[in-house]
């Protein structure tokens, strides 16, 4: 089956500083001791090997934060440059803090990278410190941190979103007032439990944003968020965002190395193949690989 991976990590331990992996954190996905190690092209190459693999993106893996940002791009242009990766990671999106004044020149040297394609800044907040990623709420509406948002545009980047499900009605408020970033959102939108408020407020949400023209969706994680997950209980959760935003601003990915420590590389996309085997070839091409070209302009 061809697909590209639109939402994977990499990680060179023994070059690159990651406080989160060499520090462990009190996480919301448990302890995720078995990942703290490098993870390279090739062990992608190796999870994705019953599969054709084409293309993929990789997300920010939260390099240092107290270091340049950019250091993890270049490390990446490296690794796709170099001829063993079969010019994987074909897009990067990286990290800036956009609500820093030195943002714009961060981008700049961000996008001297010729697989460079976006920002994440990880916009998740709650009460809970546990499941709190950004430094302080309310983010997506402040001015100095629109003001970055707005330079994406400068240099032909897109966001990827990652907000918890009651983020994401502000989050349909910032795509609407900035129309001119394409958002991709990422791992659906991290709903839980299909039967929960929360879901409701997701359902809500998505909704909101399925309204705003440049918002795209890769469907992921949705096994980080339920350690206990089956093909079953994932469905309704892939089926509604296909229902919701149109198949035709959707992807699939794996978010590995981190899912991994829930399922397997062929567990995950087998599912996400049986879940869709009633939907036309074209929309099965589109969600396996057709719309992540477009998006990622890869």
């Amino acid at each position: 089956m061809k697909i590209i991976d639109t939402h994977h990590h990499l990680w060179d331990l023994e070059t690159n500083y990651y406080p989160w992996l060499v520090e462990p954190i009190d996480h919301f996905v448990g302890d995720y001791s078995p990942i703290r190690k490098s993870y390279l092209i090739g062990d992608l190459h190796r999870d994705a090997a019953e599969f054709d693999l084409v293309k993929s993106v990789h997300v920010q893996a939260e390099f240092d934060h107290n270091d340049d940002p950019v250091k993890e791009t270049a490390w990446l242009q490296g690794v796709a440059d170099d001829p063993a990766s079969r010019g994987m990671p074909n897009a990067i999106v990286g990290f800036a803090d956009l609500g820093k004044p030195d943002v714009e020149e961060v981008l700049s040297r961000h996008a001297e990278h010729s697989n460079m394609r976006g920002i994440r800044h990880m916009l998740n907040y709650s009460d809970d410190p546990g499941l709190r990623f950004a430094d302080r709420d309310g983010l997506m509406s402040d001015d100095q941190w629109r003001r970055g948002y707005r330079q994406l545009g400068v240099f032909g980047m897109s966001f990827d979103l990652q907000v918890w499900p009651w983020q994401l009605e502000e989050a349909a408020k910032l795509g609407r007032e900035i129309s001119q970033i394409p958002i991709i959102l990422n791992h659906t939108g991290m709903p839980k439990d299909l039967d929960s408020e929360l879901a409701k407020v997701w359902r809500a949400g998505m909704k909101a944003l399925a309204e705003v023209d440049q918002v795209s969706v890769k469907i992921s994680a949705l096994s980080m968020m339920d350690w206990d997950w089956t093909t079953e209980k994932i469905r309704p959760f892939v089926m509604d965002t296909i229902e919701i935003m149109g198949a035709e601003r959707c992807m699939f990915a794996s978010n590995f190395p981190v899912d991994s420590l829930m399922t397997t590389y062929k567990r995950l996309w087998d599912a996400y193949d049986e879940i869709t085997a009633e939907f036309s070839q074209s929309e099965r091409d589109g969600l396996f690989w057709r719309n992540a070209e477009r998006y990622y302009r890869i």
